[in-house]
This record gives C-alpha cells, sequence and structure tokens, in this order.
C-alpha cells in the first residue's frame, strides 16, 4: 500500500508525504533501483542534496552502470565538491569507453584530493588501471611507484605493481615491489606466492622453493634444479585430489620430458589439454617435446599455435610458413597462414595458398569462395565466375555462391548465364528481401534481352587482349 500512497502523493505535488512513503517502501525492497531513483528525485526536489546524493549512491552498488546515477551525481557536487564531481564524471567517461576522458577527469580529481592521501592513493590506483586497459604500462607503473610513497596500502597494490612487471618480464623490478611489501608489513602467503611465482619465472628456482608453501610449486622448482627422482617421489606420495588438478598433468610431462620418456610427456600434455582446452601452455609443452625429438614440422606447428594465442601474429605467420614448407598437403595448415596472410594485409601471398588448397581439394568451399572474392578483388571477373562456376558444381545449393555467380555472369555480360542461375537462386533464397532484389535483377535481364555473344572477358583479359593484337 505505501508504494500506492507514495505515487498518489507524488501525483499530487506532495513530496514531503511522498518521499516518507518511499523511505517505507524501500526498507522492504531494498534491492529496488526505481525506488531509490525516486527517492533520489525527491530529494532533489525538495533541495536535500546530500540525501539524493547517498540514493544515488546506493544505485551504483546496485547497477554500476547506470547513467542516471553518474549524471545527477555530477549535478549534485558540480559546484560543491570537485573531486567527488570529477570522480564520477571520470567513472562515467571509463563505462562508455572514453579512456582518454576519464584520464583527464582523474588528473583533475586529483588536484582537488591534495590534502586527503585516502583519496589521492584511490585516484591514483584510478589511473593506474586506465593507462593499463589503455596499454600503457611505463605510465601506470609510474603511478603505482607514486602510490607507494604512501601509507596504510593494501597488499593488492603491490601485487598489481609486480603483475605489470611480470608481464614486461622486469622480474627484479617485480620481486623489488614485492619485497617491498614485505617491508610495509604484509609478509603475507599472497605475497610470498607471488615471490616464488617471480623467481621460477626468472630462472632461479632455488629461490622461489625457499618462498612457496605450494606443493605443486616446490614440485616443479625441483625439476627446475634438476632433483628429477625426489620431484618424481614427491609426485607419487601427493594426495589423490591433487592428481585431478591440471598442474599435476603438466608436471608429470614435464617429469617424463626430463626423463627422455617423450611419448608419456605427450600424453600427459593430451590430457592436460582435455582439462585445460587450447591453452598456450599446451602448445608450448608439445613443441619442447618435439624440439627434442627433432620433429620439425610438429615443432613450427605447436609453435605457431602458442604464438598466435598469445597474440605474437607475425612470429605465428613465420612459423606457419617453416611449418607448410616441410609439408605441402596440409589443409588446415594452410587455411590457418592464409587467414593471417589476409587479415595481415597480404592477399597476394594467401591467395597462393587458397590455390594449393583448392589443387590438393577441388571442392573445398570455402577456399573456393575465398580465391573468386580475391579475383574480384584485383578487376578478374572471369577469374572470379571460374571459382564459383567450380563452387557451383561442388555445391549446387549454395545460395550466397549462386547469388555471387549470378552477378559475376552479369559484370563480364554473359546474360543467359545469369538468367539461369537467378532462376536457380530464387527456388532457393529464404529471405523475402533477397528474394524481392534477385527478382528485380531477373526481369531487367529478361526485358534487356539476353545473349552470350557479347560475353565480356573481364578488365584482365580485355588488357591481355590488346597486347595479343600486335
Amino acid at each position: 500500500m505505501s508504494l500506492q500512497l507514495a505515487e498518489q502523493f507524488e501525483a499530487n505535488e506532495q513530496y514531503e508525504q511522498a518521499l516518507e512513503e518511499y523511505k517505507k517502501e524501500y526498507e522492504s525492497n531494498q534491492g529496488d533501483v526505481g525506488i531509490l531513483e525516486r527517492l533520489g528525485h525527491l530529494s532533489l526536489i525538495l533541495e536535500k542534496p546530500q540525501e539524493a546524493a547517498g540514493y544515488y549512491y546506493e544505485i551504483l552498488k546496485l547497477d554500476v552502470t547506470n547513467q542516471l546515477a553518474y549524471e545527477q551525481l555530477m549535478s549534485i557536487f558540480e559546484n560543491t565538491d570537485r573531486y567527488k564531481y570529477y570522480v564520477y564524471r571520470g567513472n562515467k567517461n571509463s563505462l562508455e569507453g572514453k579512456l582518454d576522458y576519464a584520464i583527464s577527469d582523474f588528473k583533475k580529481a586529483l588536484s582537488h584530493a591534495v590534502d586527503n592521501d585516502a583519496q589521492v592513493v584511490m585516484t591514483r590506483l584510478t589511473l593506474a588501471n586506465l593507462y593499463r586497459q589503455k596499454g600503457d604500462k611505463m605510465k601506470a607503473i609510474d603511478e603505482y611507484n607514486m602510490i607507494l610513497e604512501y601509507d596504510n596500502l593494501h597488499e593488492e597494490i603491490f601485487l598489481q605493481l609486480a603483475d605489470i612487471y611480470m608481464e614486461e618480464e622486469v622480474y627484479q623490478s617485480a620481486i623489488d615491489a614485492l619485497q617491498r611489501a614485505k617491508q610495509k608489513g604484509f609478509d603475507t602467503q599472497r605475497i610470498n606466492e607471488a615471490l616464488a611465482a617471480v623467481y621460477l619465472k626468472s630462472g632461479d628456482a632455488q629461490s622461489a622453493i625457499e618462498y612457496t608453501k605450494d606443493e605443486l610449486l616446490k614440485i616443479q622448482c625441483m625439476l627446475e634444479l634438476g632433483k628429477i627422482s625426489e620431484a618424481y617421489s614427491k609426485l607419487n606420495s601427493l594426495p589423490e585430489e591433487y592428481k585431478k588438478n591440471p598442474r599435476y598433468l603438466t608436471l608429470m610431462a614435464q617429469y617424463c620430458y626430463s626423463s627422455k620418456d617423450f611419448e608419456k610427456a605427450l600424453n600427459y600434455i593430451d590430457e592436460y589439454n582435455n582439462a585445460q582446452p587450447n591453452s598456450p601452455l599446451t602448445y608450448q609443452m608439445r613443441a619442447l617435446v618435439y624440439d627434442e625429438t627433432g620433429d620439425e614440422y610438429h615443432s613450427h606447428l605447436n609453435w605457431g599455435k602458442y604464438n598466435l594465442i598469445r597474440g605474437n601474429k607475425d612470429i605465428a605467420i613465420n612459423e606457419f610458413l617453416n611449418a607448410v614448407q616441410l609439408r605441402a598437403d596440409e589443409v588446415e595448415v594452410m587455411f590457418t597462414l592464409a587467414d593471417l596472410l589476409t587479415e595481415d594485409g597480404d592477399i597476394n601471398h594467401a591467395s597462393e595458398y587458397y590455390e594449393k588448397i583448392v589443387r590438393i581439394e577441388p571442392n573445398n568451399r570455402e577456399a573456393l569462395k575465398k580465391l573468386a572474392s580475391y579475383r574480384e578483388s584485383i578487376g578478374d571477373y572471369r577469374g572470379k565466375v571460374d571459382y564459383l562456376e567450380k563452387l557451383y558444381e561442388a555445391d549446387p545449393n549454395d545460395v550466397e555462391g549462386l547469388k555471387e555467380l549470378a552477378s559475376g555472369y552479369e559484370k563480364i555480360h554473359a546474360k543467359d548465364k545469369a538468367v539461369e542461375v537467378y532462376k536457380r537462386y530464387l527456388d532457393l533464397v529464404k529471405d523475402p528481401v533477397e528474394y524481392k532484389l534477385a527478382k528485380s535483377k531477373l526481369e531487367k535481364l529478361e526485358n534487356f534481352g539476353t545473349g552470350d555473344a557479347e560475353e565480356s572477358v573481364g578488365l584482365i583479359d580485355k588488357i591481355m587482349g590488346f597486347f595479343n593484337k600486335g
């Protein structure tokens, strides 16, 4: 009843009474954003901005993307608290993906937080995260290092800084940041495990083993230190629940690799891949095994997949190029390579691999489509039609292929063939808009008159014909 009464009071412009009734309703519905919006709105009407700000803040706790709440909070604090005004504006810009504007806002907020250490730390931390989102890691590092000059910090700040250094492979700086955390009183398991991970990554397994309490990480350190039998003994003595952990499988693979039992290593890697599909670690481990066994093709293939997942496209392309040179009949690899070359803008090189695929698999629909598209891009409409005709032979019911073939025939003025294919297309197409467009084209062709005697040879063939006249 309170909600209906509140709405009635509001409709009658009895705002004080409406506010009180909405408050009663809110007590039993504290997750209702709509009620909070009414409370905020009425508080502003009654010139209670601080009370309104509290309601809009509660809305953001429930829905961090609520545009109305940000706009109202900005309006409330614009002339009374410039720090909060810029923070809310920065958060709004950040959510909208306007990172440069958000960074500018938080810099302005910083200038209004000079005497408040907590505000300075939170603002610089936000700036650091914004710089990370932009990929400007050096500026993020600068912000973190300025934060570390303050007291009453959280260990998460040290961990985040170490994480950036790890991404940049500046391991000693990551170690220094974590050691500084310990000096500041954060001698915690999280900090020590992070230190162990950095030491191991940097190649110092001996230091890593001194900091970790993680049994699996200890075993990994033993393997890195060449303590193979000791590591194997600990692996066998682990409780059964450890053996369900994907990391256990990688350690078994590493043990088998160190023991030169490469077949078993690959089996464990396969098990790991089943547990963690398409992980870059899978391809890295396989590549290392194939390096040791002298299997160059599978080594290049797996290094290619590893680098592709890691975003190192140029390295991946080079690895796949090496792989196809060793095995020229692997269609899947050639497709991957051709697609990467196309993404890289090297469509001429990509087309060579699509042509190789068609020579191996003459009815490969995807390759035929790619080649038809390539031929069109260089103005060779006759070549486009040739590939689309092969596609039609491979799959007479490929609707998009039929549409392109009909269009191709139009471009080379093969009107009879265009009419024939448009009729076939109309029998298959389901989209009413596409049907209407094709029907219109067909009618124009039929009204204009048909006959293939005037068939154009396309731009490239015309040019070649001109030179042949001599």
